[in-house]
């Protein structure tokens, strides 16, 4: 059968294509190999007999565009979190840092407390303003074709900044900005989300992600996402099929010619434009099993992260008795975090060990909707927890299955220490039991997200992330999404200025093909 357009894959950003190119006029089909769409984007209730929808794998909102929500007549809601970040100091949990994004004064005298002086929070102020300012410039740019680097710098108008987050490594910017370990592992961690990267690294993979952990919206904000992420990606479903999208799911696609035949056991379509919204390594595989040349990626994506969903019966005590922890677990509780642990992470796990002490990040989503939660659970004092490991690439995962599994436990362990050593009593003494009588706690490692969602090596990004602009002369007023075959186009997260819940590359696949 014959469509305009082929989508594959239904995850927000294939969703996002196949709505603006239905809405267009066009005949679109979106073929998922899942029982049900969303990708990575989804709420599921993760434990037998427990009301609760969880945001399983991606779970907050920054860099979906304004724009996006308003041409697709969007039903989200997004809701923007008072507290930026809770930080005990690391080798004295006691003390703690709240970055209180609704009361400067509290968070200017947590940093006087913390440093000893009124010095570290002008640097906070000054650094995180000029960044601002900077992501005002470029996220308005994710858009529309790319624009070359040298036109990148000349809009944001910053020279001294484009240099040091652009072309220097991110480390000696931290260094040079921030005297207090604290402080400087703070910021670094938006450096490091999925990103297995030495923070003094040359190849400058931290100051890539960096980036686009702080241009979301324009601000750099994450927001909240009522209902969940599947709220998100439902939307975007209902959207593609009310303008006219064909959506099939339980169809695993076998292969794609690159004139626009895409096949799968027991059917096949033909398309002007083929819409790969799986990983480019997953579209290299179907291109082989057609006989054709693969697209260009890296060859070896890798994931760096330990994803572990739990829910509580009640929030946990912390080790600094004067902190709130409804402010604390409101917003980035980072665990282990300071720059000197981040470091020894790094090297640990570059030798091929799990890090002694993991350092991770926590967020309880129930805090900020409780619409996640069935009635039995929403009048308690129940809350959903998400914990994410930094420093645990793929490698370490490596093996048989028994090994997977040991290095996994091992993993899960040290982590749940990580966590536990913050607090005033261990998380497993507030953990919900299921319905199995099992305690409510999931954990995945980088191969089994690969193997949930197709996400090569486990990487949320499904693939190292790229600089969102032209890195080469000829990609100058492309849209980042084109590949050497004319009829075929990435349109997921792997695509230039892909990564994060954003629908950035699915609007940008749709817009070449409508140019076309």
């Amino acid at each position: 059968m014959d469509y305009d357009d082929v989508v594959i894959g239904a995850g927000h950003n294939g969703l996002t294509a196949a709505a603006y190119l239905a809405r267009a006029g066009r005949r679109v089909l979106v073929l998922e190999a899942a029982d049900h769409v969303g990708g990575a984007a989804v709420s599921a209730q993760a434990f037998t007999g427990v009301d609760a929808r969880l945001s399983r794998y991606s779970y907050l909102v920054s860099l979906l565009p304004r724009q996006v929500v308003t041409d697709l007549d969007l039903d989200v809601r997004l809701v923007r979190r008072r507290f930026s970040s809770f930080t005990p100091v690391p080798g004295d949990p006691a003390r703690s840092l709240l970055v209180d994004q609704g009361d400067a004064s509290s968070t200017a005298a947590g940093f006087a407390a913390l440093t000893g002086g009124a010095g570290a929070y002008a640097a906070w102020q000054g650094f995180y303003g000029r960044v601002q300012r900077m992501a005002e410039r470029v996220f308005p740019t994710v858009l529309e074709p790319l624009r070359s680097e040298a036109d990148l710098a000349d809009l944001v108008d910053d020279d001294e900044l484009w240099e040091a987050l652009v072309r220097r490594p991110l480390g000696e910017v931290l260094e040079k900005w921030f005297d207090d370990d604290t402080v400087r592992g703070i910021v670094a961690t938006d450096a490091l989300i999925g990103t297995f990267a030495d923070l003094g690294g040359e190849d400058l993979r931290q100051n890539v992600c960096f980036l686009y952990h702080l241009i979301g919206g324009g601000t750099g904000d994450w927001d909240v996402p009522i209902g969940g992420m599947g709220a998100v990606t439902d939307s975007l479903a209902r959207a593609a099929a009310a303008a006219g999208a064909d959506l099939r799911t339980g169809v695993r696609v076998t292969s794609v010619d690159p004139s626009g035949t895409v096949s799968w056991s027991g059917g096949s379509a033909t398309a002007r434009t083929v819409h790969a919204a799986c990983a480019p390594a997953v579209l290299n595989r179907l291109l082989e099993a057609a006989g054709a040349d693969p697209v260009e990626t890296e060859p070896s994506p890798e994931g760096a992260q330990l994803k572990v969903n739990m829910m509580l019966s009640r929030l946990p005590r912390l080790r600094d008795s004067t902190a709130d922890p409804r402010a604390a677990f409101a917003g980035t509780f980072h665990v282990n975090e300071g720059y000197g642990q981040l470091q020894r992470a790094f090297e640990e796990a570059s030798a091929g060990r799990v890090p002694e002490v993991p350092p991770c990040e926590i967020y309880c989503h129930s805090l900020s909707d409780r619409s996640i939660l069935g009635p039995e659970l929403a009048g308690t004092e129940a809350q959903t927890l998400t914990l994410f490991g930094l420093h645990l690439p793929a490698r370490l995962f490596a093996g048989t299955e028994q090994e997977h599994a040991d290095v996994k436990d091992l993993a899960l362990a040290r982590t749940l220490a990580s966590l536990n050593s913050v607090l005033a009593e261990p998380i497993q003494d507030v953990l919900l039991v299921d319905g199995d009588g099992r305690p409510c706690l999931e954990a995945r490692t980088p191969r089994e997200l690969e193997a949930d969602l197709g996400l090569p090596g486990g990487n949320i990004f499904h693939r190292s992330l790229q600089w969102p602009w032209a890195e080469r002369a000829a990609e100058v007023g492309t849209w980042g999404v084109e590949t050497q075959y004319d009829q075929l186009l990435v349109a997921g997260a792997g695509a230039r200025r892909g990564g994060g819940v954003s629908g950035i590359p699915g609007h940008n696949a749709a817009q070449a093909a409508l140019g076309r």
